[in-house]
């Protein structure tokens, strides 16, 4: 059995499918505008993430340099403590050397000791501050304790050296103590 539709139940109908056609139609146009926002929005959050990640990389990439430069300068303060430790076993074993003595194998023992120790800071990157009479005065690496008139040697020149001076690489661990020339 088939109803007959009424002519306005009909006319609701096409009415009811008039208003779902344009909504149909409204809604296919929101998506399209609605996409369109989300893919925009879709690169900026990419661009901020990528942002953050180069960010977050370069602060671990600065973090991974700045210990490992922290590290290094540790362990060069930690050789320069003990080889200031050891320098005035140098001093007395460089007094020793220059002292007399009629034993030669004391005087041997001695010889045999420095060169021990001197090869020993060579092992840790220790080298002697160039200082020797007729170089030129450097206030960097000397530390002047006299100062002498001497026409020979003329101005900022060593005259003496009263105590070796240390340093690695750059870093000086003790100037050398001098007499300069005027």
């Amino acid at each position: 059995m088939s109803k007959k539709k009424t002519p306005e139940a009909a006319e609701a109908e096409q009415k009811a499918a008039g208003q779902t056609a344009e909504t149909a139609e409204a809604q296919a146009a929101e998506p399209q505008t609605e996409t369109a926002a989300p893919g925009e929005d879709w690169k900026a959050k990419y661009e901020e993430l990528n942002d953050r990640f180069l960010r977050m990389a370069a602060e671990y990439d600065n973090f991974r340099k700045r210990s490992q430069r922290e590290r290094e300068q540790s362990h060069a303060d930690a050789v320069s403590h003990a080889v200031k430790a050891l320098l005035p076993t140098y001093d007395n074993l460089e007094r020793a050397l220059k002292a007399e003595t009629a034993d030669t194998e004391y005087k041997k023992g001695v010889e045999l000791t420095m060169t021990q120790l001197t090869e020993s800071f060579k092992g840790l990157n220790v080298t002697v501050i160039e200082s020797s009479a007729g170089t030129a005065f450097d206030p960097n690496l000397h530390n002047a304790v006299m100062h002498v008139e001497d026409g020979e040697l003329g101005e900022n020149v060593i005259a003496e050296v009263f105590q070796q001076g240390f340093r690695i690489g750059d870093k000086v661990i003790r100037h050398a103590m001098v007499k300069v020339a005027n």
